[in-house]
């Protein structure tokens, strides 16, 4: 029967003040852009939020939309548009799905209507034709990378497999100066499923990880990889995918990591990494989530870009070779 009216609905949630937990992060020995100083350096107001602290605000739409399944097999992708910094308000989006549809559109904006992301939602085996596969699929081939050059496509991480987990009260680094229990404190949208004392009455009868923090269990162990890069230079989050496969992660359960490169870019401004980030179940060695993590490393922050671009014979980009 046809439909008299367009039901491309959608729903949101509250507008939110998400916390800056990164202005002590530091990697390769130096701070990194979510310190106020090194942003204000390389141009931007104040050090930014990390992207996939925006995940949080999603939570509550995708639970009203996809119910308990999720948590189990949920997967959200997406680009990040605008940064934004501690104070600014934030509102998530939700797309309801068209009847037969298992993916969705989300995005999240300002108070004064600046993007922050787009991307989709969907829920798995069949998860769609999500944000990042989308853009990974319009990558033109990088014209010369220079603080990259020394990264392959299918280079695997030395480290695999990386064994983590995380504990309440578990640092989680220099990279992640913080516990799942100062997270706790501050995330925007609180769970009793995510607290020690309220886990056992999850679903799962245990605590789960909230959906922004498996991107800080999946970072833990990065360094092990072995994805060298020129440096010191300065990188930030671009776009992420986190598919939960047969989840949801469980706090102090044990993980095992396997990294993989899947794709090489640049940008007029930025050198771009995509890794795949594989995690098994410490205990059953099943597979229940995967992690595609675009970093994108600025070209202006490596202080001998130029010198070392030169020698390289490197052209900048043109239009058509950048990221579609």
């Amino acid at each position: 029967m046809n439909e008299p009216f367009d039901l491309s609905l959608s729903i949101c949630g509250e507008f939110r003040r998400p916390r800056q937990m990164l202005a002590d992060q530091s990697y390769d020995g130096h701070l990194s852009i979510h310190d106020n100083n090194m942003a204000k350096e390389l141009g931007f107001r104040a050090g930014p939020i990390e992207g996939p602290t925006h995940f949080s605000q999603f939570i509550p739409l995708l639970h009203h939309i996809f119910g308990n399944t999720w948590f189990e097999r949920g997967c959200i992708s997406a680009h990040y548009q605008n940064m934004v910094v501690e104070g600014e308000e934030v509102r998530a989006f939700a797309k309801l799905p068209a009847r037969n549809s298992g993916i969705i559109h989300i995005w999240a904006e300002k108070r004064d209507a600046t993007p922050v992301l787009t991307g989709t939602a969907s829920i798995g085996p069949d998860y769609g034709e999500t944000e990042i596969a989308k853009r990974m699929a319009a990558l033109r081939p990088p014209v010369q990378l220079v603080i990259l050059r020394d990264l392959k496509v299918g280079q695997k991480g030395a480290g695999n497999p990386e064994k983590v987990r995380m504990g309440f009260d578990q640092h989680m680094g220099t990279q992640y100066p913080f516990s799942l229990n100062d997270k706790l404190k501050v995330i925007t949208e609180p769970s009793s499923w995510y607290r020690r004392d309220g886990g056992a009455a999850s679903p799962w009868g245990r605590a789960i990880v909230p959906l922004e923090m498996i991107s800080v269990l999946l970072q833990y162990t990065t360094g092990k990889a072995g994805f060298s890069t020129r440096g010191p230079a300065v990188g930030l989050f671009a776009g992420q995918e986190i598919k939960l496969i047969k989840g949801p992660l469980f706090v102090d359960h044990p993980y095992e990591l396997e990294r993989e490169i899947v794709a090489l870019s640049e940008s007029k401004r930025t050198e771009s990494n995509w890794v795949r980030t594989k995690v098994y179940d410490g205990v059953t060695r099943e597979l229940v989530a995967e992690m595609i993590l675009n970093s994108a490393t600025l070209k202006g922050s490596y202080a001998k870009y130029q010198e070392e671009a030169k020698a390289l014979g490197k052209r900048e980009p043109l239009d058509a070779d950048r990221p579609r």
